[in-house]
């Protein structure tokens, strides 16, 4: 099993050799300076969005994306040149890009290293699908927790505008694109793009039912794209090194480079950068270290908290989408979470269970309730008051849930629920059998009044008011 002895607390790239694959969006991550424009320039930057306004069409630009397969990073997977497309030509609204960076998926932290160490490259993926798409504003709704990285991406759009990169005539080329920060409250729901376009008008952030779709009615009721801040910044050297660069790497089903992000019990917790299809456990053992304290591997969730888990059986899977969908599971946002040998799968898939619980908008019923239940139920388990028939229970809630709420916040507390229960089912069993007998607490689910558990004083006084009558 290989060691990486670098920085383990960094969340950037180590550097790892591997034959025919080249860092790009990480490339310049660890040098000083490289979130300057000076920096940006001088190693190429903004050289692609200017050949692409001076020699392409925006129906050429949307053409290329579509041909390149770049499907969205941000969990959905959805192609984005096909996205791009949906937008209307002949409209007389104004169109809209929009940024979606409120990166809040638990697991997931690789367009926070995006934007803190190289923000320039997603201002010019941006410019370039703004073009595509005949935009002149774009917002970038960040997450209100990543605070040096809304400064980092300020400083860097303030300098893109004193540079004639960004304003009224972009590049020399007479195209006009604004683009403004906006900093979200810390809504995991407003992750979902028409509950991030809510929020950005200064609603509540409550997914919207589509149809209609973003493309058609979105922000202010225009057109608006919403894409993720890695799948911009792959639009940036997509145009830089070209389309059949980008196809080279990794399977036709979705190509290019990925950034997955690993935690939980490995040697070298980070964000590397990878070609997709990379194997699961290559990433663990030869990226991240392997599993620390030369524990064994127990599980793994490849996708962020939303994707169903994986048995240390099953981890011998390519990271990409068509792999891990024969797995009945997905890449999702990316964020690979390693559990060793000694993990709790019921205390694991308790802290999920809450998570989702207390980011659910309550719009939905089977959401509001079902995730609650789910915490709940788990909960009891946990904490010895749980029951056989509870596990089933789980599953057949978790089972009616999806499919059933405007969003799939639903489905993403639904999946790992019923995959930890099904596959761990006998961790689950040793919890009951452990809390069997115990009296039922009230916060748990548990009956109010246990049968004989009257007091002896309560039990006179029952008799006392019983013999009165």
């Amino acid at each position: 099993m290989s060691r990486i002895s670098t920085n383990c607390w960094r969340p950037f790239v180590a550097e790892i050799k591997q034959e025919k694959f080249e860092k790009v969006l990480t490339k310049y991550v660890d040098e000083d300076g490289s979130a300057t424009l000076e920096f940006y320039r001088g190693h190429g930057g903004y050289e692609a969005a200017e050949r692409v306004l001076k020699e392409m069409k925006p129906g050429e630009v949307i053409e290329a994306v579509k041909e390149s397969t770049l499907r969205g990073r941000g969990g959905a997977g959805f192609p984005c040149g096909v996205k791009w497309s949906f937008v209307p030509k002949e409209t007389d609204k104004p169109k809209y890009l929009v940024v979606n960076a409120d990166e809040s998926e638990p697991g997931t932290f690789k367009d926070r290293v995006l934007m803190e160490r190289d923000p320039h490259q997603l201002i010019e993926g941006s410019l370039i699908s703004a073009y595509a798409i005949e935009s002149h504003a774009c917002y970038i709704y960040i997450r209100g927790e990543y605070y040096d990285a809304f400064l980092t991406m300020q400083k860097a759009i303030d300098e893109a505008y004193e540079a004639g990169i960004l304003g009224e005539n972009v590049l020399g080329t007479g195209f006009r694109l604004d683009m403004t920060m906006h900093r979200g409250a810390g809504a995991y729901i407003c992750g979902e793009e028409t509950g991030l376009l809510s929020s950005l008008e200064g609603k509540r952030g409550l997914p919207k039912i589509k149809p209609p779709f973003p493309a058609v009615e979105g922000l202010f009721g225009c057109p608006t794209v919403v894409n993720n801040v890695e799948t911009l910044s792959c639009v940036t050297h997509i145009f830089d090194r070209g389309v059949d660069w980008f196809k080279s790497i990794g399977p036709p089903g979705g190509p290019g480079p990925k950034l997955l992000c690993v935690c939980g019990h490995v040697e070298r917790p980070g964000t590397y950068e990878v070609p997709m299809g990379i194997n699961l456990l290559d990433l663990v053992n030869d990226y991240a270290g392997g599993v620390w304290k030369k524990r064994e591997l127990k599980a793994i969730i490849p996708g962020g908290t939303s994707a169903k888990i994986l048995t240390a059986e099953e981890c011998d899977v390519n990271m990409d989408y068509e792999s891990l969908a024969a797995k009945d599971t997905m890449l999702g946002s990316g964020g690979v979470i390693v559990m060793d040998e000694k993990t709790d799968m019921v205390n694991a898939l308790y802290n999920i269970l809450r998570f989702y619980a207390h980011e659910s908008c309550g719009q939905c019923t089977p959401c509001r309730e079902g995730t609650g239940w789910l915490a709940k139920i788990c909960g009891r388990i946990l904490h010895g008051t749980g029951r056989m028939e509870d596990l089933d229970l789980m599953i057949d809630l978790a089972q009616k849930m999806c499919g059933r709420t405007i969003c799939v916040l639903a489905d993403a507390a639904a999946f790992p629920c019923e995959s930890i229960v099904r596959k761990f089912r006998l961790e689950f069993h040793e919890k009951i059998n452990a809390g069997a007998g115990h009296e039922r607490d009230i916060h748990t689910g548990g009956p109010l009044v246990q049968p004989g558990a009257l007091s002896a004083h309560n039990q006179e006084r029952l008799d006392e008011l019983q013999g009165g009558h």
